[in-house]
């Protein structure tokens, strides 16, 4: 299958810079597995769409800020703050790091994106105000690098004091304030995402409380999102792709409630692409139809062909052209009905991506 396949038109205006000031006001389309079926609706009316024996599952993932601003050898500057989005000019000629992987706790080395990439080279030494220093040691095959911190007490209460909250590129312009609450679900928990679950942002406590008195049982599994979601696919064939290793884990007390309802035939439904990737990826390690609790790296890429093992509905927000999410999404649904239903949003004007609506698949 053709990266090309998956390619849709989309108005850049539609590409939602903002979040909606209040989260379940986001519009919700509606559709069937494998049918060119669509239903407009809102967010708010989510709990009505779900079964009395459902088991939603979230994952509480939490974004930390991961977007440092600093300065390579001999440029060593005074801390700048971007909560000013003016701020960005004092940048250039600066540098900025992402965060995307904690790959060494003990000697505290990270893997990152970096700009300007081209000349930021091995053996370099980075400053981040005058709490942070680190040296990159190595490079990666598409230009990331790997980055070694000198030791320093109470290393992520710094990185939250002078990071940024990571914004997609997508989003034209610098973090506010305002982000640090409002790109992070209501239910987070454990820290360690580089970007958002996405769908998860339309939740409220007023939802997830309607929700739980119709008596429809929840469950929390934890993937931290990392450098996958900020790579493209960069081959012709979907095949040849490979995706980044991401941690997860899955809580004794999940994994019973998932077996419990798989055994009883009830209906699975998955808050997020990182949802599914972690349900299924825990299944196809347990070699049945049974989820193991524990703690992993998971890789697993799903696209048109993938037989789902235990997800049987799935609420997600809408994904970039040519993404692995979207092809993930055109596994779960059907090819043709999911690109059709991205066109529907494109003519009726839905709101994309990472602070946009959403879709639910059932």
């Amino acid at each position: 299958m053709l990266v090309s396949e998956f390619n849709y038109q989309l108005p850049a205006e539609l590409i939602a810079q903002e979040p909606l000031s209040d989260r379940a006001a986001s519009r919700l389309l509606r559709i069937h597995r494998f049918e060119e079926c669509l239903r407009d609706g809102t967010f708010r009316d989510f709990p009505e769409l779900l079964r009395a024996d459902d088991l939603l599952v979230f994952n509480n993932t939490r974004v930390f800020p991961a977007r440092l601003y600093g300065s390579r050898s001999g440029t060593r500057s005074q801390p700048v703050s971007l909560r000013n989005p003016a701020a960005r000019d004092f940048l250039k000629g600066q540098i900025e790091v992402l965060l995307t992987r904690q790959v060494s706790q003990t000697l505290n080395e990270w893997e990152c994106l970096v700009r300007p990439g081209r000349k930021i080279g091995v053996g370099e030494r980075l400053f981040f105000g005058n709490e942070l220093e680190a040296e990159v040691i190595a490079r990666g095959s598409f230009g990331e690098r790997r980055i070694r911190f000198a030791p320093v007490d109470n290393f992520f209460g710094v990185v939250d004091r002078l990071g940024h909250i990571p914004l997609p590129p997508y989003i034209n312009r610098s973090d506010l304030p305002g982000d640090r609450e409002r790109y992070q679900t209501v239910y987070a928990q454990a820290s360690g995402s580089v970007a958002a679950p996405t769908a998860g942002l339309h939740f409220t406590p007023e939802i997830l409380a309607r929700i739980r008195g119709c008596g429809i049982e929840t469950a929390e599994i934890t993937l931290h999102v990392g450098l996958g979601t900020f790579q493209p696919v960069r081959t012709d064939r979907v095949e040849d792709h490979r995706l980044h290793t991401e941690p997860y884990e899955i809580s004794t007390a999940t994994a019973a409630a998932i077996n419990r309802a798989l055994d009883a035939g009830r209906r699975l439904v998955a808050v997020g692409t990182t949802t599914v990737r972690t349900l299924e990826y825990a299944a196809s390690q347990s070699g049945d139809r049974r989820v193991l609790a524990g703690r992993g790296e998971a890789d697993l890429f799903i696209y048109p062909g993938y037989q789902f093992r235990i997800v049987s509905a799935l609420l997600t927000n809408f994904h970039l052209p040519q993404s692995s999410l979207l092809m993930l999404v055109c596994a779960f649904g059907g090819f043709e009905p999911v690109m059709q239903a991205y066109r529907h949003a494109v003519e009726h004007k839905y709101r994309f991506y990472s602070y946009g609506d959403c879709m639910f698949i059932e």
